[in-house]
């Protein structure tokens, strides 16, 4: 299991998330649902673009706020 970094922070009354890693964004109105986006986001986005040189089947988040 591959684990990346989730990067929370406010904007407004929305909750935005970013993994560095990958490159992906996504928001929610709680840290949960950003994070949660976040994963559908990302999951997403390696089904199309893999990681170069990795086989990433299964990853999680290590949150920052």
């Amino acid at each position: 299991m591959v684990t990346f970094t989730a990067m929370l922070h406010r904007e407004g009354d929305m909750y935005v998330a970013e993994c560095p890693e990958v490159g992906t964004v996504s928001q929610g109105a709680t840290a949960e649902e950003a994070v949660d986006n976040l994963r559908e986001a990302t999951e997403l986005y390696l089904d199309e673009f893999p990681l170069e040189g990795s086989d990433v089947d299964e990853f999680d988040f290590a949150h920052y706020l």
